[in-house]
């Protein structure tokens, strides 16, 4: 799973069938101590996030599996909201 903030949403009225009805949104990648950095994708928002919100995203086959539909074209998925992260730095 990666760290993200949403920073926008995608409106788009014509799109695959499969997405009919799921809301898409723009986000940026998070290092550990908040930095953002240039990565910026789209990901269907299993979840409800809103803009300004550290998310949890997956990719890959894990993002349909979030979605609950195999024949999605979705390689990634907002499947969390995060509250708080607490790491230690590597020794």
């Amino acid at each position: 799973m990666i760290i993200c903030k949403v920073i926008g949403n995608v409106w788009a009225t014509r799109k695959e069938e499969t997405l009919s009805g799921e809301k898409l949104m723009v986000v940026q990648r998070m290092d550990l101590d908040e930095k953002v950095s240039e990565e910026i994708f789209v990901a269907v928002d299993c979840v409800g996030a809103g803009i300004g919100e550290q998310v949890l995203v997956t990719t890959g086959s894990s993002a349909r599996m979030a979605l609950r539909n195999q024949d999605a074209p979705v390689d990634a998925s907002i499947v969390g909201i995060i509250d708080e992260v607490q790491a230690q730095a590597g020794e």
